[in-house]
């Protein structure tokens, strides 16, 4: 029995859906892949300039706030016993590789996919335990590091949002995280943005 033009029609724009949703977070691995890189390969070649000489200032150093200074200088800088950007380098260079692939036309297996999901969700534990440093402990903000914040968090989110779509469960709260994930995304980033504004509150308003 042939296929009626409604479930022709059907699968036709369930595909070009599928293949826009894949176009766009291949958009994402590799814009957000290639400014993370570029911020740990900036952050990378400070911290050294700032090793060989205890007196340089990082380009970064805006203000007593805005300081890559003061969180290079830290044990945070080096968590796991080597410098947060060379981790940086290694992990975007992946996401962008992992981009131009599906933008190539690439299918990846699901494997790999929890593979992908593993490293972003600790990608993105590891900035929100750097955030919280930064604010409560360090006192400072890292400029280039919020950049690489800044891309961290949608890279996770929609790919978190992708590997629960390809579940294939119809259930309510998938798809409401789905069609909602721009939305829920920008009050991340919100409530970030409020901490920062919030914690450094005393210093903004002397700028005013």
């Amino acid at each position: 029995m042939l296929p009626s033009k409604t479930e022709t029609h059907t699968e036709t724009k369930t595909r070009d859906t599928q293949i826009v949703r894949v176009s766009g977070l291949g958009v994402l691995f590799v814009a957000g892949g290639v400014i993370g890189l570029i911020a740990a390969v900036v952050l990378l070649v400070e911290k050294m300039a700032l090793a060989a000489n205890p007196d340089y200032i990082p380009s970064c150093n805006v203000n007593p706030v805005l300081s890559c200074g003061s969180v290079m200088a830290t044990a945070q800088a080096e968590a796991f016993g080597i410098p947060n950007p060379i981790i940086g380098v290694a992990g975007f260079a992946i996401v962008a590789a992992i981009g131009t692939g599906l933008l190539a036309g690439g299918r990846y297996a699901a494997w790999f996919w929890i593979s992908v999901q593993v490293g972003v969700t600790f990608a993105v534990v590891f900035v929100h335990w750097l955030i919280y440093q930064s604010l409560y402990v360090i006192d400072a903000l890292c400029p280039y590091c919020m950049v690489v914040w800044a891309v961290t968090i949608p890279i996770f989110w929609y790919t978190t949002a992708r590997n629960l779509r390809a579940l294939g469960k119809k259930q309510t709260w998938i798809t409401l995280l789905n069609e909602y994930r721009g939305a829920i995304l920008t009050g991340w980033f919100l409530i970030i943005i409020t901490l920062i504004a919030n914690r450094f509150w005393d210093y903004w308003t002397t700028l005013l």
